[in-house]
């Protein structure tokens, strides 16, 4: 199109140039009079003019044509990835605004797939591989190690970085990773140049979750003292804006070929080996063992046995009776969850209820329980039993309000009346649960629900904190009742812990209760309800509606 549109603009500047030529001529020849004769001689200059400046554009035509085709050649191959490639001479020399607009125009593409590459790649904070591109090149390192050479991987998790970063803000938080990884940096070249190690290669996982592969440890134990060394690094204090900082780390090793030759087996028993490490108090290094790995093929098999039992619904409730200390009636059963495993038996919650949190399967677990008790509560309402059912509530479940609205759903869709239900948060939550996760419960209390503070003497309390919380009853940890029927000091502190829940205008329940001299020292002392084996074990809701229609308790005094 724009090839027609010069050849056209040529000829009609040839046309024009032999018009000029035959009106020029004819006028130099104009003698008074015309004649075919002085027309004919002024149609010759005229036509060799216009031929002349035919043949003059038309070179100038082929010339820019060529280098148009240049320009598309090389507008071609930067299609196809060559952005630093010369710009041809001849399209600077014919059409030099094309020319130099290329080139920009290259330029500016370059610089942004570039910044695009290293977003893709590097982590913008620390400016250090990100997962993605940490992953591909150390799969390429492992794919090119001979088949019994030593290889490390650290999986290094920073111990109270959130702190920072919640206290400080995340300018701060980022700024301190940024020092972390300079100082990866630093302590791994340092540890290579020691050690004639080849240079290893840092990752920035996620949050305060870093990796550093050692493609060549020539022996095992050279990875302790470059876990170590790290870990010694980290310890330092660092210097945020004039504020001393101590964080620490946390390192898990895992080394190749011991613990497997693909990444995906080094990460997850890297990553397994820093969960030890925090389990076992934070700020250590620990290699992964075969006492890990089956830790963590059972915990495989819990977490797949346990969506099994959600599937086929093998959960069940039992109750634990509460009676008052002054006349020995039933106020309240406590519901606790059992797992009727298809191989193992009847499961306490202690053997699986860490991870089912641990794996977001409580969430599951907890509407099971929803529709199961508000289904109990609405039965015991249509029969006119007056005792309240008791649940506990996981740390998991207290995070989301939602948990609260949907129980306080289930009982309307149920027609069970909220007075008939009791729950129980343990002191650590209820300190740190936050403000909608308490307009929540104070709603369900609304409605008529009973809230009680369970593990009483267990955890750190505000005691200011814990007159404004919407509580009706405190339960005293079963760790402060054990003694009271033979230490006096014990009784004397249960008899201060039961007057502080008085002073709250709070009921006071001991749990835990284990033999009659326990039930009847609480009762002298003022206990107001008693719950434990010494009072009854916990039964099938068949035995407790029986079990409840015994008069009198041997509790009671």
């Amino acid at each position: 199109m724009h090839a027609a549109s010069l050849k056209s603009r040529a000829i009609m500047f040839a046309l024009l140039a032999g018009m000029v030529a035959f009106v020029l001529a004819l006028a130099a020849t104009y003698d008074g009079s015309l004649s075919w004769m002085g027309l004919s001689n002024a149609l010759i200059p005229a036509i060799i003019c216009a031929t002349l400046c035919w043949a003059s554009a038309q070179r100038q035509l082929s010339t820019v044509a060529a280098a148009i085709d240049a320009a598309v050649d090389r507008i071609k191959s930067a299609s196809e990835g060559d952005l630093e490639g010369p710009t041809p001479p001849e399209i600077g020399q014919h059409i030099p605004q094309l020319g130099s607009a290329m080139e920009r125009l290259f330029a500016q593409i370059g610089a942004n797939l570039e910044s695009v590459h290293r977003l893709a790649l590097f982590d913008s904070v620390t400016g250090l591989p990100n997962r993605t591109h940490f992953r591909r090149s150390c799969e390429r390192m492992l794919s090119g190690l001979p088949p019994g050479q030593h290889a490390a991987l650290l999986f290094i998790d920073l111990d109270r970085f959130k702190i920072v970063n919640d206290t400080m803000g995340h300018a701060m938080g980022d700024m301190l990773l940024g020092m972390v990884a300079n100082r990866l940096r630093a302590v791994s070249e340092r540890l290579c140049t020691d050690n004639a190690l080849a240079a290893p290669l840092i990752g920035r996982l996620a949050g305060d979750e870093f990796t550093i592969f050692f493609p060549d440890v020539l022996v095992p134990e050279l990875a302790g003292r470059i876990g170590r060394g790290v870990l010694y690094a980290l310890s330092e204090p660092f210097d945020l804006n004039g504020n001393e900082v101590e964080i620490g780390a946390s390192i898990g090793i895992a080394l190749r070929p011991d613990h497997g030759t693909s990444l995906t087996d080094l990460m997850r028993a890297a990553d397994a080996a820093m969960y030890h490490a925090k389990e076992r108090g934070r700020g250590r290094v620990e290699y992964f063992t075969e006492a890990l790995a089956a830790e963590l093929a059972d915990r495989a098999q819990l977490e797949n046995d346990l969506r099994e039992a959600i599937e086929r619904d093998q959960f069940a409730l039992v109750f634990q009776p509460q009676i008052s200390s002054t006349d020995g009636r039933m106020v309240v059963a406590e519901a606790l969850l059992r797992w009727a495993h298809p191989r193992f038996g009847l499961k306490l919650p202690g053997s699986f209820i860490k991870r089912a949190e641990e794996t977001g399967m409580i969430v599951e677990i907890g509407d099971w329980v929803i529709d199961t008790v508000a289904g109990t509560i609405s039965r015991w309402h249509a029969a006119g039993h007056t005792h309240r059912l008791a649940i506990n509530v996981s740390p998991r479940q207290i995070d989301h309000a939602g948990f609260f609205r949907r129980l306080r759903e289930a009982l309307r869709a149920a027609g069970a009346p909220a007075r008939l239900l009791e729950l129980e948060i343990t002191e650590t939550m209820a300190m740190h649960c936050g403000e909608e996760t308490l307009n929540a419960i104070a709603a369900l209390r609304a409605d008529g629900a009973t809230i009680a503070i369970d593990d009483f003497g267990t955890g750190y309390s505000n005691l200011a904190r814990l007159r404004d919380l919407p509580v009706d009853r405190v339960k005293i940890d079963r760790s402060l009742v054990e003694h009271i029927a033979t230490k006096a000091q014990a009784r004397t502190i249960v008899q201060a812990v039961i007057g502080l829940i008085h002073g709250l205008d709070c009921e006071a329940v001991a749990e835990g209760v284990e033999t009659e001299a326990q039930a009847e020292v609480l009762r002298v002392i003022g206990c107001d309800v008693i719950q434990g084996y010494a009072i009854a074990q916990p039964m099938a809701e068949a035995a407790l509606m029986q079990w409840a229609q015994t008069p009198v308790r041997a509790a009671a005094g």
